[in-house]
């Protein structure tokens, strides 16, 4: 097995790309295996990893289609979903709580909250 090639950060060589790097360029790593890596020190937990692509091996993304669109969209309204009182958060509900604010924490409430009253909502 070999070792990967380690470049300081922002001195890798042209050629390589992080994942965002070729996200903004419209690409995808494609399947290629990582060329090398690039390490950001810090002072605490060790170095910052990041993971390089080639350029030239990076694949066009794959556009968007209905099917995929849909799919998405149902996964999102999923984690917005909670699953205790089966309402719409209106955000994704956080893995800590697991519910929504509301059924996370009843005594918290204002007297006469419901699910969907908000002090900035039109009236």
């Amino acid at each position: 097995m070999a070792t990967l090639p380690v470049y300081r950060w922002r001195l890798a060589p042209d050629g390589l790309a992080t994942r965002r790097q070729l996200r903004a360029l419209g690409l995808r790593p494609g399947g290629q295996d990582v060329a090398a890596q690039i390490e950001r020190p810090r002072r605490r937990r060790g170095p910052m990893v990041a993971y390089l692509y080639r350029v030239d091996r990076a694949l066009p993304v794959r556009p968007m289609t209905a099917g995929r669109r849909a799919a998405l969209e149902r996964a999102n309204t999923a984690r917005r979903t909670c699953p205790q009182c089966r309402r719409d958060a209106g955000y994704v509900i956080p893995p800590t709580l697991g519910t929504c604010t509301t059924c996370a924490f009843p005594d918290n409430a204002p007297e006469g909250a419901s699910w969907n009253s908000s002090p900035h909502s039109a009236r």
